[in-house]
């Protein structure tokens, strides 16, 4: 059954890619979608099956060289059925959703391709029993994604974008692969549980970097997380994800919000047995993650574009996951992680059908009044936004389950984790967590209310023509509606409640001082309740400048225009990218090309092409007179000097 969820997205992606011609572009868009359906049936049917039965399935001898031996193996536990639900789930409906919304597109066999070929790799990822696999589904995830975002190829900004990923996840996949060389020469295996194993004696070994000689778990677990802010879009590495915007909406559902982003913060828990042994990596983790969660939550407040909107969401709650696992709540980053699947792709999926219905215009300020066109896609979209605001009823539990939407149960209880930590870098995400919380309110109703609300400020022609999505479009909305709903009260004593140990069997490891979950569920009520006064706070805001008094936003982006315009640019960190490595790179490369290539090489080149050899062909040409004698004469000389050679060198023998 593991093996047929791996394989099925290859095969359907091997048809669509090479047989389209064949079977028409139907068969080339239905065969996949259906192929992935039968793989997310699979999935869900393991993920209430794998309890208590964790084991390793090899499928085929893969590398062997040297010390370095690697089969092909599927690694079955709680964690691996967790993340083949998310995977094959959203990938099935965003193929579903995908018949109808690239219908007018002439590369549709080719997209239908790249999204299987994506699947089986993000599947080759989560199920990898060794680091090489799990780097090879890494990559190829990477390259899926780098098709799927330059899908548009006509199109410069996607050019432009999708090579904008491909090298920024460059730089994190380095830190990955010194983490797996790190690990390799230190365990002299790269099989996860000979790692696992190995664990409390790295934490006892130290090993020189860079000149220092540092704990190995610490830097092995450091260089990990370079890997995953890469994948997982973490401040520093982050700038490739609303860039990643230009490709299909669908791909922004299927890359962007709920699977190959999540990547790393699977790698983190996944190797939680190391991360439990190095606290300080946690403390980096912790940090990073709350600060790219408000760092991406402020850009969110200004975006027009409704994706780049979602994207910075995303990226945002990417940071509550790796807040969660820094301190050592990864039940709860795998919770939020589950249950964000549901309401990022339910957003992601509706922006595209209200881009579809106004004929691919994004700009938030070229939209209003949109409810009473779209009224389906408005409820949907709003569900997704109530779920990631944390609409719920706090303190009130129904058999000691939390009553609210998935974001308000798997995000209060990250924010909770933080606070029991009872540690400096805990209390600080807990500060920035809220905070991020209160603005993820504010420009989540930002967009409901710009795009639905008030009067329209679209084209007469465009909103004239607005119209609902067809159903194939809308049956995934209605589905992922269900899950941003329902999934966070339907799994929440499984995932992070008193018995979560028991669910997650070895999946995943918590130290013996590790507390934190049992913890979070006796917080203060105040520290329960922040989350959602936050939630409040933002919609109250949003309420009053997009509803009451439409004219505030723009009176305060002037009377703030300083302010304004350094979230606009994200902070300016693509500007101060392009200046300290882009430029630099491209004048280097310039230099090279012409002092290295040009002045140097094809000058070597061109000079013996077009002089050197010239002039000797001219000098031998001289030296052939057509006198037999000549020929003869040189020839003379040459055995004479033969002869001598010979006498000389044999003498001195």
């Amino acid at each position: 059954m593991f093996t047929a969820i791996l394989i099925l997205p290859l095969i359907g992606a091997i048809i669509a890619g090479f047989f389209h011609r064949f079977i028409g572009e139907r068969l080339a868009m239905a065969i996949p979608t259906v192929i992935l359906f039968i793989a997310c049936a699979l999935s869900w049917f393991a993920f209430f099956t794998i309890q208590g039965n964790e084991h390793s399935i090899s499928i085929m001898r893969w590398i062997g060289s040297g010390d370095l031996q690697s089969d092909w193996s599927i690694r079955v536990d709680q964690l691996t059925g967790v993340m083949l639900v998310v995977v094959t789930s959203v990938s099935a409906l965003v193929h579903l959703y995908s018949i109808g919304y690239m219908e007018e597109d002439d590369g549709k066999p080719r997209f239908f391709a790249y999204l299987s070929f994506f699947t089986f790799a993000m599947l080759a990822l989560v199920t990898g029993d060794n680091l090489l696999q799990i780097f090879f589904g890494w990559e190829g995830v990477g390259v899926a994604s780098y098709l799927l975002i330059g899908f548009w190829y006509k199109k410069p900004s996607a050019n432009a974008a999708a090579i904008k990923a491909f090298i920024v996840n460059r730089v994190g996949d380095f830190g990955f692969l010194l983490g797996i060389f790190g690990i390799f020469y230190l365990v002299g295996s790269i099989h996860l549980d000979d790692i696992f194993k190995a664990a409390p004696e790295l934490a006892a070994t130290t090993t020189m970097f860079l000149g220092y000689e540092i704990s190995a778990i610490e830097l092995i677990c450091v260089l990990l997380f370079i890997g995953a802010m890469g994948k997982s879009a973490q401040l520093f590495l982050h700038t490739w994800l609303p860039d990643a915007m230009e490709g299909p909406t669908p791909v922004s559902a299927l890359i962007h919000a709920a699977t190959m982003v999540t990547a790393g913060v699977f790698l983190v828990v996944r190797m939680s047995p190391l991360y439990e042994y190095a606290p300080s990596a946690l403390i980096i983790v912790t940090i990073v993650g709350a600060s790219t969660a408000f760092f991406a939550a402020t850009v969110g407040l200004v975006q027009n574009d409704i994706k780049r909107v979602v994207a910075y969401s995303t990226c945002s709650q990417l940071g509550y996951m790796f807040a969660a696992a820094g301190v050592g709540a990864y039940e709860a980053a795998i919770f939020h992680l589950f249950t964000h699947a549901f309401f990022k792709a339910l957003l992601f999926l509706g922006s595209g059908s209200v881009i579809h219905a106004m004929h691919h215009e994004q700009d938030m300020r070229n939209m209003g009044g949109l409810r009473h066109k779209i009224p389906m896609t408005y409820y949907m979209m709003l569900v997704g936004t109530v779920a990631i605001t944390g609409v719920g009823i706090p303190l009130l539990t129904l058999n000691s389950i939390p009553v609210g939407f998935a974001g308000f149960i798997s995000k209060d209880v990250i924010i909770e984790t933080a606070f029991a930590a009872d540690s400096e870098s805990g209390n600080l995400a807990f500060y920035m967590l809220v905070g991020a919380a209160a603005m993820t309110s504010f420009y989540s109703w930002r967009l409901i209310f710009m795009t639905f609300h008030g009067e329209t400020r679209a084209d007469q022609h465009t909103y004239d023509y607005a119209h609902e999505s067809p159903l194939v479009m809308m049956i995934p909305l209605y589905i992922l509606a269900i899950g941003s709903f329902a999934a966070g009260m339907n799994w929440y004593v499984d995932f992070v409640g008193h018995d979560e140990a028991e669910f997650w069997g070895a999946a995943i490891f918590n130290g013996a001082g590790n507390e934190v979950l049992d913890k979070a569920h006796y917080v203060p009520t105040l520290v329960k309740l922040a989350p959602f006064f936050a939630m409040l706070f933002g919609l109250g805001i949003a309420y009053q400048m997009y509803i009451r008094k439409p004219h505030l936003p723009a009176e305060l982006a002037a009377q703030h225009h300083g302010l304004y315009q350094f979230l606009l640019n994200k902070w300016y960190f693509d500007e101060v990218y392009e200046f300290v490595f882009v430029r630099p790179a491209k004048w280097i490369g310039s230099f090279l090309w012409r002092k290295g290539d040009g002045a140097t090489i094809d000058g070597f080149l061109n000079g013996v092409a077009m002089d050197l050899v010239p002039r000797l062909t001219r000098l031998a040409g001289r030296m052939q007179s057509g006198y037999l004698f000549h020929y003869a004469f040189a020839m003379l000389i040459g055995i004479s000097i033969l002869i001598t050679w010979a006498a000389i060198s044999g003498g001195a023998r």
